[in-house]
């Protein structure tokens, strides 16, 4: 956000949404999961691994694009329109709102880093039971969605079970995205969440080295880096960075930028914020070298304007030019509704199987149903989203938001068609 977080005098916790629609998010009570039937918990199946014993001990060199150019096979574009494609046109012919196409599996809430900017960070939280994991994947299943994008914390703090849910996920047709800060990717991590099916790691990173407040960096994970972006072409999955604009990491943003664009691989990119709404365990309120401060506005603007010329001359990033533009509007809180569609197109599921829209809302006590019973209630979001979508910049929910247009998808299928669904072709601008 642009300035130090908006102060509460009457609670004294800090949030940037109006006061009535915090309190109103944050009475209330939860549903619970109900116990499975007959009262006997799930597992999820053991993965066999390697399952392609001939891939897994290829050499990596045969599988390298040739000319720097990135080959996809029939059947990898068929999974991502399985993915991507068929649950969008699924959701626009059927009735109602509640139809998902990507969900949120916060398989773990804790994390082994505490970045200044999370107040996300609370590792008194259980990680997620196979029980949950299974039942929240086959209820996926019933409904339009087919993208899991597995989420925490760390979702790695217990690779054995990130293990289990991306094989069991991919197994029953998902699109599976894994997002880590890559601390505990390690060499045989990487090849058994490969080998398990995972179609695109999201490497989150936002310096070159540690520094205050800013824990995830590239040089603890280089190697770990240079196995993964290695392995990808052998095993099929993409790779990409995810990077938060701090204050105080200007430079590293461009220096990260050219190692994704020297390394063929795509980049993402967030506005640091501070909370949304009030979060009493959040601990770097005062004194944080990491959250935007007004005169910083200038230095990020033409960070941002350099990001925008190198998308312009064809270098792969996730954000469209105009998202990125939108940033500026952001910082100096002039950003209007976008049209989000939490709660309708994508949703979390929390580590005990309780429902919620979005990231943001992950700690409020609203009642959006369970597992196998959502309650996401048309009237109920759209007063909410009046009140927080000027005040959130979800890089995800604007992504889905934008492209939920029927003439842009149209377009935009059409031209990569015409480049026979080798690599992504510009945004849907």
């Amino acid at each position: 956000m642009s300035d130090l977080p908006r102060l509460s005098t009457e609670s004294g916790s800090a949030y940037r949404i109006n006061d009535a629609i915090n309190d109103e998010l944050m009475s209330g009570s939860r549903s619970q999961v109900p116990p499975p039937p007959g009262g006997v918990r799930q597992t999820l199946p053991e993965p066999v691994f390697p399952q392609k014993p001939n891939l897994y001990t290829a050499h990596d060199e045969s599988y390298l694009p040739k000319n720097g150019k990135r080959h996809w096979t029939v059947p990898q574009i068929y999974h991502a329109m399985r993915g991507w494609m068929f649950p969008y046109f699924h959701s626009r012919l059927q009735s109602g709102e509640f139809h998902p196409i990507i969900t949120y599996l916060f398989n773990e809430w804790k994390c082994n880093l505490d970045c200044n900017y999370c107040w996300a960070y609370d590792n008194r939280v259980n990680g997620m039971t196979e029980d949950i994991a299974k039942r929240s994947i086959d209820w996926l299943h019933s409904t339009t969605c087919r993208v899991l994008a597995l989420m925490g914390g760390e979702v790695l703090l217990r690779p054995q079970f990130a293990h289990k849910v991306i094989y069991y996920a991919a197994k029953r047709g998902f699109w599976v995205y894994l997002p880590t800060n890559g601390r505990l990717m390690k060499p045989d991590i990487i090849d058994r969440i490969a080998d398990a099916g995972v179609a695109t790691v999201n490497l989150a990173v936002d310096a070159w080295d540690i520094k205050p407040g800013l824990p995830k960096a590239m040089v603890p994970i280089r190697q770990g880096f240079n196995h993964l972006v290695r392995k990808q072409y052998k095993y099929g999955y993409s790779v990409f960075l995810n990077i938060n604009i701090c204050r105080n990491n200007l430079k590293d943003v461009r220096m990260l930028t050219e190692l994704a664009h020297d390394n063929g691989i795509a980049t993402d990119y967030h506005i640091c914020e501070s909370p949304m709404l009030e979060h009493g365990d959040f601990r770097h309120l005062e004194d944080n070298p990491v959250f935007i401060r007004p005169e910083d506005h200038a230095a990020i603007g033409e960070l941002i304007d350099w990001l925008i010329e190198k998308q312009n001359s064809g270098w792969q990033m996730v954000n469209s030019v105009q998202r990125l533009a939108e940033m500026k509007k952001f910082m100096n809180k002039e950003l209007e509704e976008w049209g989000c569609r939490a709660g309708q197109n994508s949703i979390i599921i929390r580590t005990d199987g309780t429902l919620a829209p979005c990231f943001p809302m992950y700690s409020t006590n609203h009642d959006w149903g369970t597992i196998e019973a959502p309650r996401m209630e048309p009237n109920q979001l759209k007063a909410m989203k009046y009140a927080c979508e000027a005040n959130c910049f979800s890089t995800l929910n604007h992504i889905l938001a934008f492209c939920y247009n029927d003439t842009r998808v149209i377009h935009w299928l059409f031209k990569q068609a015409l480049h026979g669904f080798q690599g992504v072709r510009g945004n849907m601008e």
